[in-house]
């Protein structure tokens, strides 16, 4: 072995670009400085020993805690939510070319024709709800749910829009919205991650990863994805041989080895190594628990739907109010599936859009439900959403009419839910006529985050973290984004 040779790797290994910047004599170092000069020092004081202390927001909140249901794919809110007779007087018709001139589509080309609603709506509750007939259980929650129909977004394809819709930028990188609020309120419960994410419909959403991505935030603030049958986390349990007392011993080791190297190096991401590890450790019996849901009773299960030994969304759902219980601060829920061109059955609106309305309308329920019967819908905040809209024409491709019935990707108008933690049930803002584009206090997808953020207790303005030379937030600095005060109670 050559001892100078691997002592000499051994410390270029801890040689971070901040001791490049911070040493080297080029003058990098002091550029570096009056870039950090541009933005100010994070607006949350955080140990980094301690990333999900509990920590006060600005004000005090209506909600403690936020259940994300995202619709991968973006459903239809032309067969859902948003009721247009007027589009139905239309229906076969060709398409104005006002309504065609200086869009941009996913896949349709010439000159399309009308599609009008193919479900019928009816109204529910006290507050005269619209809902279409795919959602039957749905009318039973109604009159505690806020109908936002004038959702709009600047991206129609489905990664950069999921981003937008999670993180507030179209491009990977940013935190989530979940690392933000684990960022700024920290966890209550020190055995079981901040945020946490579950998925369902048998692929990931489009935009992977980044969609629970911490961004430039320290990455302990990830969401921690975890699976809905087996095992929650991969590797959880002791390999065969090794006890919960030999697990301690060696990661007693482990972090002392962490300490010292961070007393050398300084970097701030070993003492994020050594919290992951203890959670990770706390989460072997804690997390088992809480994933257990053969533990609820059997009128509960029946409620959600839930599917024994599969991944499915009624049995996320179910776990969401299971983590919700114990302290998770975030839990972001994707059930993909929702992409309703028309290009071929499992595309259709009369074959996969209603089965996948069949797979989510009894468990979003439930939920609801049962948030309420516990008591803890009212500082629960529930989102229901997709990612945009979808085009009051019928999909085309290359300008050819289709067998099955779809609707192209539409960022003018869509319609979300919200549900407790401070929200007023009832409508809120219009799209058009044809349900083309939001006209009536028009909401983006930031005046969105915004209005989260200040449910949880923050101003979105002063929820910051430096980066690249400002101080940036989830509202994206760069864009006007107000708090929607017109859904608050």
């Amino acid at each position: 072995m050559n001892l100078p040779r691997e002592a000499w790797n051994a410390h270029h290994q801890h040689v971070t670009r901040r001791h490049f910047l911070r040493d080297c004599t080029s003058g990098l170092g002091a550029l570096w400085l009056s870039l950090q000069g541009q933005a100010g020092t994070p607006s949350v004081g955080r140990d980094a020993a301690r990333p999900f202390a509990p920590m006060a927001p600005h004000f005090a909140p209506r909600a403690k805690r936020v259940i994300f249901l995202h619709m991968a794919g973006a459903p239809s809110h032309l067969e859902l939510y948003d009721h247009k007779p007027e589009l139905s007087r239309f229906d076969g018709k060709t398409c104005p070319q006002s309504y065609l001139d200086g869009k941009r589509f996913a896949f349709i080309q010439g000159i399309p024709k009308l599609l009008g609603p193919q479900f019928p709506f009816a109204q529910h509750g006290q507050t005269g709800a619209w809902l279409s007939d795919r959602l039957p259980h749905f009318r039973q929650v109604v009159d505690d749910v806020c109908f936002i129909k004038s959702l709009h977004t600047d991206q129609f394809n489905h990664a950069p829009a999921q981003l937008a819709m999670h993180t507030g930028f179209a491009t990977p990188g940013y935190p989530s919205m979940g690392s933000w609020v684990t960022y700024g309120l920290g966890s209550s419960n020190a055995e079981l991650p901040g945020f946490i994410v579950l998925l369902s419909g048998g692929k990931t959403p489009d935009s992977g990863k980044s969609a629970w991505g911490p961004g430039f935030l320290p990455s302990v603030y990830q969401g921690v994805q975890c699976r809905s049958k087996g095992d929650p986390v991969l590797y959880l349990g002791n390999p065969s041989g090794v006890s919960r007392d030999l697990r301690r011993l060696s990661l007693d080791a482990l972090d002392d080895l962490n300490r010292r190297t961070y007393q050398q190096v300084g970097d701030p991401e070993t003492l994020t190594r050594i919290s992951q590890y203890e959670t990770a450790f706390q989460m072997q019996v804690s997390a088992s628990e809480a994933f257990d849901i053969g533990r609820e009773p059997e009128v509960v299960k029946a409620a959600y739907g839930v599917k024994s030994g599969e991944e499915s969304f009624g049995n996320n759902c179910l776990l969401a109010r299971r983590l919700a219980e114990r302290g998770v601060r975030y839990i972001q829920l994707f059930h993909w599936g929702w992409d309703s061109h028309g290009a071929n059955e499992r595309e259709a609106l009369h074959s996969g859009f209603k089965r996948q309305c069949l797979d989510v309308d009894q468990a979003m329920t439930a939920l609801l439900l049962d948030l309420k019967q516990r008591g803890m819908l009212e500082d629960t905040l529930v989102v229901w959403a997709g990612e945009f809209g979808r085009t009051p024409m019928k999909e085309n491709r290359g300008g050819e009419v289709m067998e099955w019935a779809g609707r192209d990707h539409n960022p003018g108008a869509f319609t979300v839910w919200l549900a407790g933690g401070g929200v007023k049930p009832g409508s809120y803002g219009q799209s058009d006529d044809l349900g083309y584009e939001a006209v009536v206090d028009r909401v983006s997808v930031h005046d969105l985050k915004a209005t989260m953020l200040h449910l949880l207790g923050f101003d979105h303005r002063r929820l910051t973290y430096p980066f690249q030379g400002l101080d940036q937030r989830v509202t994206n600095v760069t864009k006007p984004s107000e708090v929607v005060t017109g859904i608050l109670a």
